[in-house]
C-alpha cells in the first residue's frame, strides 16, 4: 500500500487538483499545509534527490523546483546556482512550484505529473 504525501497549500489549485486525482484512484494521502509546516531540510533534500535522479541533473532538478509564475521569482532567478537551493528551502511558500507530492523517500514530484503518478505502484 502506497502512502502519498502531498505538500502544498489549500487555496492552490493545482493542489486541488492532485488531491482529487488521487482521491478518485483511492490512493490515501497525506497532506501538509505549508502555511502550518513547511518541509524539514530532510525531506527536502529527498524531494531534491528524487528529482534529480529523474532529471540527471541537480541544477535541473533545482530550476524544476521553482514557482516561475511566483511574484517573488525575482528574488532567485538572478541567483548563483549553489544560492538557489537554500533560497528555496529558506522560502518554500513563495518560491516553490506546488504540488509536491512525495512516495516514499525515493519517488517525488513538483507540479502536476498525472503521467509519472499512474506509475506509483
Amino acid at each position: 500500500m502506497i502512502m502519498i504525501q502531498i505538500f502544498g497549500t489549500l487555496k492552490n489549485f493545482d493542489v486541488k487538483t492532485a488531491q482529487r486525482w488521487f482521491a478518485e484512484r483511492r490512493i490515501p494521502v497525506q497532506f501538509v499545509d505549508l502555511k502550518e509546516k513547511e518541509m524539514s531540510r530532510g525531506e527536502f533534500d529527498s524531494v531534491l534527490d528524487a528529482i534529480t535522479r529523474e532529471t540527471g541533473n541537480r541544477q535541473e532538478a533545482i530550476e524544476q523546483m521553482i514557482d516561475k509564475k511566483s511574484k517573488d521569482y525575482a528574488s532567485i532567478a538572478y541567483l548563483d546556482d549553489s544560492k538557489k537551493e537554500d533560497k528555496i528551502f529558506e522560502n518554500q511558500l513563495k518560491l516553490m512550484k506546488q504540488p509536491v507530492c512525495r512516495n516514499g523517500k525515493m519517488l517525488a514530484t513538483v507540479g502536476l505529473s498525472q503521467k509519472t503518478w499512474e506509475g506509483w505502484k
